[in-house]
């Protein structure tokens, strides 16, 4: 994740009770990554949600994918 992505993603307990959003939307990061494993496209999100941009949908799945590395508590194998 670059910088510019993170500077993107913000965690405000003032909005959408501190859970991450794109920077000047109230946007779950959550709610981007959940349209993205749908399979909608990057336009088809923009159509969704006119406030957001292209860089906030990367810096959205940049911060998925951050949170998914080692570096994170395991996740118990089935």
């Amino acid at each position: 994740m670059t910088d510019e992505q993170r500077a993107l993603i913000v965690r405000d307990p003032q909005v959408c009770h501190g859970q991450a959003t794109v920077r000047g939307t109230r946007i779950l990061v959550s709610i981007v990554l959940d349209a993205l494993a749908d399979g909608m496209t990057e336009d088809e999100i923009l159509a969704e949600y006119a406030t957001l941009t292209v860089e906030g949908i990367r810096a959205a799945a940049a911060y998925g994918a951050e949170l998914a590395r080692d570096e994170y508590p395991a996740v118990a194998s089935t």
